[in-house]
């Protein structure tokens, strides 16, 4: 498909900079089959769901892993984007025409890295010196990574550490927060139990790839990052019983979409999954694993806009988003929220 049919014009004004405080009052918009869109609030998510549906969420953690540092006189940036082994990191590079293979680059606070190795999409592979914990280094030496449209228009401050970071996060890995599920809270969660909504829990750390644009003119000549994940037998087996007792799965993100449909099969069975995922979800695409979505507002010309519409259809994508930005709702990681059931 054409990547301008993705296209659409944002008022910049509506690109959220903060969260919402408290995080789940931010505004839900409900996209439901084929009934009138409904503007509502986080908190009533309990309500919007039925007794035994499943809202499947990230547990990936962010890691401060953007970096400042010099090459000699050369000024260097460098975004990590995906663990190769204990020390080493893919990572894009800021100036990276100024490296090659052997540079040790001087980050902050006494944290180096040699550049290894220039890869064909122009990251590099970083292995960082010493013996601590790479996650301890980038403690010392980095900064949140914030999306490129929120760090453009404001520095990146100690807020961010908490505000970007879900009330799930366990797992040390991602570079990009899964942005959907930052809007629970402990309320909210709590509400959620009581009206009888399960949860679980996978892992995708996300990549950096997640904000590159789509430079293809053709969705087809699109070549996705991939990225690592895991479901664990004991959670992929849960959420098979509980479709099977007529509960709808409803992935808490694109980050969680993306895993569940990589980890089943044609039989629609949901299977422990361990590895990397680089799935590309575009229109005609069938859903084998989930039967719903939350999720935030997304990027024109985005692959995260194109999975949406691959869900609910282009068209009623495209009248979802003229409906938010007619109504003013925030968008992007820090933005509001929707729920899209393509059935109902």
């Amino acid at each position: 498909m054409r990547v301008d049919l993705f296209d659409f014009d944002l008022p910049p004004e509506l690109i959220a900079l903060r969260p919402a405080r408290p995080r789940d009052s931010a505004r839900l918009l409900l996209a439901a089959g084929d009934a009138p869109l409904q503007d509502r609030i986080v908190s009533e998510l309990p309500g919007l769901l039925r007794a035994g549906d499943v809202l499947v969420f990230n547990d990936t953690r962010v890691i401060p892993a953007q970096l400042e540092g010099r090459r000699g006189e050369a000024r260097i940036g460098a975004t990590l984007h995906k663990r190769i082994d204990l020390r080493r990191w893919q990572a894009f590079i800021r100036n990276g025409k100024r490296l090659k293979a052997g540079d040790v680059i001087e980050f902050a606070n006494g944290v180096n890295a040699v550049a290894e190795e220039r890869h064909v999409d122009g990251s590099w592979t970083l292995a960082f010196a010493g013996e601590e914990p790479v996650e301890i280094l980038l403690e010392r030496a980095g900064r949140m990574p914030l999306p490129p449209y929120i760090a453009g228009k404001r520095p990146t401050d100690e807020a961010d550490r908490q505000d970007y970071q879900t009330i799930f996060a366990e797992k040390d890995g991602a570079v990009a927060a899964p942005t959907a599920a930052l809007h629970f809270t402990p309320a909210l969660l709590d509400a959620l139990d009581q009206a009888g909504v399960l949860r679980e829990t996978l892992t995708l750390h996300v990549g950096a790839g997640t904000f590159l644009p789509v430079k293809a003119e053709d969705t087809s000549e699109h070549r996705m990052h991939s990225e690592w994940g895991r479901i664990d037998a004991e959670t992929a087996d849960r959420l098979n019983a509980a479709r099977a007792a007529g509960g709808r799965i409803i992935a808490v993100g694109t980050t969680s979409l993306r895993l569940l449909e990589s980890a089943t099969g044609e039989d629609d069975i949901i299977h422990p999954f361990e590895g990397d995922t680089a799935i590309f979800i575009t229109p005609g695409y069938r859903f084998k694993a989930i039967d719903g979505l939350m999720t935030n507002f997304h990027l024109p010309k985005s692959t995260l806009f194109m999975l949406v519409s691959a869900l609910m259809g282009l068209e009623k994508m495209q009248a979802v988003y003229a409906h938010a930005i007619r109504e003013g709702y925030r968008f992007y990681s820090y933005g509001d929220s929707s729920l899209l059931l393509p059935k109902g």
